[in-house]
């Protein structure tokens, strides 16, 4: 097997996080927040294009679709850029790539085509493939192993941070706040109503023009600062995604974070339309709930479970947290009004450590196999194009949004059975 050369700088893994880890992990976290804030714009993106192109629930999830599912394209690729270039390639690729697809925005927003939007998600979720590839792994490297699910959970919760602020910010400049009933649709004669939905489709230009200059920024600083790195000068023909996946904790991650990921984007891309359905909220203050309510108790999740880390084991906290999302996901299916809203924000609050937790505990011990591992994770994202899309149809079939949340309760049955079983390493 290859083995990793030593780097010019200290080592990665060294005994403690020194003075010149210190700027990069800064840097690196930076990344966390950029891709959490562009993620969370989806949930405004969704109900807004919803009415701007007058879809269903199975169609406004294709949004969801195109994001995920570059994931599962791009994850491999962006693996071998990291082990042929190294970290800093990969997250500079990644960052031009993002930022290409926010300027795409424009395009799509003056041509008024729904497949142009999704277009434009899709590469920039290329190059957040690039970005979670990279800085998920090098988080856990900037430091002592023993505390790398520690570490990578203090870096998502910027991760959370951003959740909290991206709701509330495209809910300003994105939603409107006028919201028609199919007979005031009716009633509009064709030019009014093209011209209001054009009007409509407008408004994400200045929000994802803003976020595509900022990220050019980010890309322009990481290629100019000198950050510790790792690449691997020689493969060996054995090194390759099915190697990697002879480690069965890997293969139990794959699938858990394929359901995780799915669970959480269910419910926060629905989140919008359950508040409208559940407790009549119009879409403004169910915006102004998904980022000061669930945005904020995400954040506030990521940093609680990072320091309830320091006393219990990972694992044993992952089990608690998916034990209580499965309650709260029965709460969801079976009520009604404001305590629907809040058994929402308090899955957000339980999910919030399961990413990074999940990611970690299944790149654990991997060794030369970690990058593969790294991808193969990322990979298993494209349950966020599968899933919700499910939930759509259940929905649109059922006429009941509510019903569908079966589907967040089956993904975190499947994360409680990582974290009792999965996640336990074999020896090989």
């Amino acid at each position: 097997m290859a083995t990793l050369p030593p780097p010019k700088s200290p080592p990665l893994n060294g005994p403690h996080l020194t003075k010149n880890r210190i700027f990069p992990f800064a840097l690196i976290i930076s990344l966390f927040f950029f891709w959490g804030f562009v993620h969370n714009l989806d949930p405004i993106l969704i109900p807004h294009l919803r009415k701007t192109f007058q879809l269903n629930d199975l169609q406004s999830s294709l949004v969801d679709s195109a994001v995920f599912v570059a994931y599962f394209i791009m994850a491999l690729p962006a693996g071998y850029v990291m082990r042929r270039f190294g970290y800093k390639a990969g997250i500079v690729s990644g960052l031009i790539l993002f930022a290409a697809g926010c300027f795409l925005f424009l395009p799509a927003a003056d041509t008024h085509l729904y497949i142009l939007f999704l277009g434009a998600l899709f590469i920039i979720a290329s190059g957040l493939s690039f970005l979670e590839t990279a800085a998920n792994p090098y988080a856990t490297l900037l430091g002592p192993p023993e505390t790398a699910t520690q570490r990578l959970n203090f870096a998502q919760s910027f991760n959370g941070f951003a959740a909290m602020l991206a709701p509330v910010i495209g809910g300003q400049f994105i939603l409107s706040g006028r919201e028609m009933s199919d007979a005031e649709y009716r009633a509009l004669s064709p030019q009014l109503l093209q011209d209001y939905l054009h009007t409509e489709a407008q408004s994400v230009k200045a929000p994802y023009l803003v976020l595509g200059v900022l990220v050019l920024f980010a890309a322009l600083l990481f290629g100019l600062c000198k950050l510790p790195d790792a690449k691997e000068k020689s493969l060996n023909k054995n090194n390759s995604p099915l190697q990697a996946f002879k480690h069965s904790h890997l293969r139990w991650a794959v699938v858990a974070q394929f359901f995780y990921v799915g669970a959480q984007v269910c419910v926060g891309s629905f989140f919008i339309r359950m508040a409208k359905t559940s407790a009549n909220m119009d879409e403004k203050t169910a915006a102004h709930y998904l980022g000061w309510g669930y945005g904020l108790a995400f954040m506030l999740g990521r940093f609680f479970g990072t320091f309830l880390m320091r006393f219990f084991k990972s694992e044993k906290l992952l089990t608690v947290y998916a034990l209580i999302n499965c309650s709260l996901s029965l709460l969801v299916i079976f009520n009604q009004g404001l305590i629907v809203v809040y058994a929402l924000i308090s899955i957000s609050f339980f999910m919030s450590i399961m990413f990074p937790t999940i990611f970690s505990l299944g790149i654990k011990n991997l060794g030369t196999d970690t990058q593969f591992g790294s991808s193969l994770i990322v990979m298993s994202i494209v349950g966020g194009a599968i899933l919700p899309p499910v939930l759509g149809f259940i929905s649109d079939s059922s006429g009941s949004i509510q019903h569908a949340y079966i589907v967040p309760l089956i993904c975190f049955i499947v994360v409680l059975l990582f974290a009792t079983k999965g996640h336990k390493i074999k020896n090989i």
